[in-house]
């Protein structure tokens, strides 16, 4: 029985999100509408002020809340790359909310509930905890991305999300409900116990209709059906938040329940893993050869990204986790990097929208150029950018496990998307000049320098990613 005082200890991220929360909701209430710049302010401060948290000295593994709670370095690890996520899709927000007149200062409360939610998803150990945190991720995210009210588009991208998602929150309850049945118990360590030894047909549906869920969260195929009209309705801010911060605990939440709750069943769940990741990384290298919107194209971007951080997986080793860890973070500021990019470019009140507006960037704006250019060629696995290591590290466990040929198809569909980046930077540096675009605030501009800083320099010194991926992965095993 652990104290109190213990199990807040442990919390203090999560409890400093959801008392913020509350307090901003109630200020936001009582200030005038000239005043919503604020809570944006003090929900960035609440961020980083959690963020900052994530380092204390604290016991290495503590399992508290009845064992519904656990507090470790993995969690720590993607529980960061998480509220990097929120904290730069904030940043991104503030002047384009602004320009599109959309003040209402429920949108930082939303992202810091949505945050929680996803905090809480990350550190869960039992069934019922990942149920409540995803539901509270979920709920906030639905509102999130409905939330420019007279955008007919945004509307249509909010209830879209909303109906899919609670069809995958009911395939996830189901199969929490039949792994509760056959194993009796809502632990993820004790669910490893039940079913060791003869697996049943009860517990592979379970396992089945669970990652189904999960694979929603993540924009998998075949569960991937939202991605595209979402990500192109949703404000661009609010892509970028969909982009990033919930693939971070949608992939965390994965990653344990498999490694912690689903050990004797390595074949059946690699299975499954393998067809989803070829699936995803095949749609997502071809579909998007044809898009013309920039947001459509990054959403199925993403859902490639999300198959190929899954063939690290596949092998069920540390080194594999190890290897889904650090393509995370690389995915996370190639990501935050490239809607940076798409937000500091606008003519009066238009922002990019499509390949054709970029015609000519590089002629008009060398350095935002170069720095777009850069993050395509990362997103494609282009040496020695940090896509590139990204994608050696989750083929190279594949390999070791002896699943050669799904690292071959892989790399082979690496080489088609290739093109769509490609396309791109050819856009970029060769088509005759459009408009130039005016200038945007400095918050835009240091999420995106910063990014590309980060993708730029991984191959030099990537000591501070790696060795916090090894201790994460370290811990999970």
């Amino acid at each position: 029985m652990t104290s109190l005082s213990f199990q807040l200890a442990h919390t203090l991220p999560e409890l400093i999100l959801a008392a913020g929360a509350l307090v901003l909701l109630l200020l936001g209430a009582y200030k005038s509408a000239k005043g919503d710049w604020i809570i944006s302010e003090l929900a960035i401060g609440l961020l980083g002020i959690a963020f900052l948290t994530l380092f204390a000295p604290l016991d290495g593994k503590a399992l508290i809340w009845d064992g519904a709670f656990i507090d470790d370095a993995f969690s720590r690890f993607m529980k960061g790359l998480a509220l990097i996520g929120a904290l730069a899709s904030l940043l991104l927000s503030r002047e384009y909310m602004a320009r599109e007149k959309i003040d209402q200062f429920e949108f930082p409360v939303l992202i810091l509930l949505a945050t929680v939610g996803m905090m809480m998803l990350i550190s869960a150990q039992n069934l019922i905890g990942l149920y409540l945190g995803l539901e509270l991720m979920s709920l906030a995210l639905y509102v999130v991305a409905a939330f420019h009210r007279d955008n007919l588009r945004a509307s249509e991208a909010g209830l879209k999300y909303f109906v899919l998602g609670a069809l995958s929150s009911g395939m996830l309850l189901y199969g929490s409900s039949l792994l509760y049945g056959f194993a009796g118990t809502m632990s993820f360590t004790g669910i490893a116990e039940a079913i060791r030894g003869e697996v049943s047909i009860g517990v592979i549906f379970g396992l089945v209709f669970l990652l189904s869920g999960l694979a929603f969260k993540m924009s998998m195929v075949p569960f991937h059906m939202w991605t595209p009209d979402v990500y192109e309705g949703a404000p661009t801010p609010v892509t970028a938040f969909f982009a990033s911060a919930p693939k971070m605990a949608a992939v965390a939440i994965t990653l344990r329940i498999i490694i912690t709750a689903f050990p004797g069943v390595t074949t059946q769940w690699q299975q499954i893993i393998v067809f989803m990741s070829i699936l995803s990384m095949a749609l997502g290298s071809f579909a998007a050869i044809g898009q013309t919107n920039l947001k459509r194209l990054m959403a199925y971007s993403s859902i490639g990204h999300m198959g190929f951080a899954m063939v690290g997986l596949v092998s069920g080793t540390q080194q594999g986790v190890y290897g889904v860890l650090i393509y995370m973070a690389i995915y996370l500021a190639m990501t935050l990097g490239t809607f940076a990019a798409l937000l500091s470019m606008r003519v009066g009140d238009k922002y990019v929208e499509t390949i054709s507006d970029l015609a000519g960037l590089s002629r008009n704006r060398g350095g935002m150029a170069f720095l777009l250019a850069m993050l395509m060629l990362s997103l494609a696995g282009i040496p020695p950018l940090a896509g590139f290591f990204a994608k050696l590290y989750v083929f190279q466990p594949a390999i070791q496990a002896g699943f050669y040929w799904l690292a071959v198809i892989g790399v082979l569909l690496s080489v088609v998307s290739t093109f769509y980046y490609l396309r791109i930077v050819k856009v970029i540096y060769f088509d005759q000049p459009a408009a130039d675009f005016d200038p945007v605030q400095r918050e835009v501009t240091g999420v995106l320098w910063v990014a590309s800083f980060v993708v730029l320099m991984f191959w030099i010194y990537p000591a501070p990613v790696l060795n916090a991926a090894a201790n994460a992965a370290k811990s999970l095993f």
